[in-house]
């Protein structure tokens, strides 16, 4: 059994595709562990605030087949990916760890990058797995939030009921 950790993200009737995307996770691999929900602003492009957040779960698929889950469920809740690389979005699911695996194949590396460069996804990451070890920096997720540059981009935990 592997633990998949995943961020969300949603700028497109957001307070529904997240509580949708939650439900869909739940339904796919069951019992989740969510952080509190986040809202920041849109990086790499104009566009509305996103809401995130970071689930954990424990799954028996493979790692490409846990990303295809994924990507289901973001097909499934209308994700457009005609589009630019930074855009809008209905629903973004990203494997962000599986386990400690450290993989650059198929269009899927992980760790994901994201953890080290965005706060929307770092802090919801250090608030459910602070004592968890980055398996490339072997530093801890809360000791890389602590050390993160806050100044970089907006963001800031939002009273959210899921």
């Amino acid at each position: 059994m592997a633990t998949i950790y995943i961020s969300l993200g949603s700028n497109i009737n957001r307070e529904a595709n997240t509580r949708a995307g939650v439900k869909a996770m739940r339904q796919a691999f069951g019992e989740l562990t969510l952080s509190s929900v986040y809202e920041s602003e849109a990086v790499g492009f104009e566009g509305d605030p996103f809401y995130n957040m970071v689930i954990a779960c424990e799954t028996v698929l493979p790692v490409h087949e846990s990303n295809r889950v994924l990507r289901d469920i973001e097909d499934a809740h209308g994700r457009e990916r005609s589009g630019p690389k930074f855009s809008s979005r209905t629903l973004d699911l990203d494997l962000l760890l599986y386990d400690d695996l450290q993989l650059d194949e198929n269009g899927l590396k992980l760790p994901r990058g994201e953890i080290l460069k965005n706060a929307f996804v770092l802090w919801p990451l250090a608030e459910i797995a602070p004592d968890r070890v980055h398996p490339e920096t072997g530093t801890s997720y809360a000791q890389l939030w602590s050390e993160f540059d806050k100044t970089r981009e907006s963001l800031k935990p939002i009273k959210f009921s899921i």
